[in-house]
């Protein structure tokens, strides 16, 4: 079983310790405009002269044409400013003020692999993430089913990409090559642990922990990464359930 890179082990740490409910200053903003070159940088130049720090930015063009903005930012006392300041910028068409994305979906749990057995780890995980969401948590379970070696390998490397990711679960019967290579570079470069279901190839040999039952792995993912649950990743580390 592979060691537990330095990153990981002050990534998991850090998001073992949040709790959804905490209050941050961080805030979101919102934004519907027409597109045009400058406009993302004319928002967070204003932002940035009331000297708010962005801690997240999401673009994307809907299906009238409009772009879709989504920024959060950390200081709540500039919130009314940055709200009347954005409206005045050309092309805004609508600006308000949402809650953040941690605030709203937490952590997530990613699950990528066979469809069937993606379906299993997803209702463990499911099933257990409202047990703590109820008490005031907020895990959120995304999964991905997909199969072959550059389509898994891809999706795997795409995961250190994703925003407030706690754990990757790959769900299959068979997981090697540019897959593996794909776990380690996740590991090493992005601190994201990864949970395999016993399977042949040689991916589970550098995986975190490796689960034989589907359902418990969606389980134990979401304790894993749970605040109010005292299960911890580093001290299992290695082991095969």
């Amino acid at each position: 079983m592979a060691s537990i890179p330095a990153i990981l082990k002050e990534r998991y740490l850090w998001i073992k310790q949040h709790s959804a409910p905490e209050e941050s200053s961080d805030f979101a903003i919102e934004v519907l405009a027409e597109d045009r070159i400058g406009l993302v940088a004319d928002i967070t130049s204003m932002i940035s002269s009331y000297s708010g720090n962005i801690t997240y930015i999401q673009s994307w063009i809907e299906h009238n044409g409009l772009i879709h903005i989504l920024v959060q930012v950390d200081k709540q006392s500039i919130k009314e400013k940055i709200l009347l300041e954005t409206q005045k910028i050309n092309s805004v068409r609508s600006v308000f003020i949402r809650p953040t994305y941690i605030k709203t979906y937490g952590k997530r749990v990613i699950v990528v692999g066979g469809g069937a057995q993606v379906a299993l780890v997803a209702s463990g995980a499911i099933a257990e993430a409202d047990r703590h969401n109820i008490r005031g948590e907020t895990i959120s379970i995304d999964t991905m089913p997909v199969v072959g070696e550059r389509e898994l390998s891809q999706a795997v490397r795409a995961v250190g990409r994703l925003h407030r990711v706690g754990i990757l679960v790959l769900a299959g019967a068979l997981m090697g090559g540019d897959i593996t290579r794909a776990v380690v570079e996740l590991r090493e470069t992005y601190g994201v642990p990864v949970i395999s279901l016993r399977m042949a190839g040689s991916v589970t040999s550098v995986c975190d922990l490796v689960i034989t039952d589907p359902t418990e792995a969606g389980v134990m993912a979401v304790m894993l990464i749970s605040h109010i649950g005292q299960f911890n990743l580093l001290k299992i580390h290695g082991r095969c359930f």
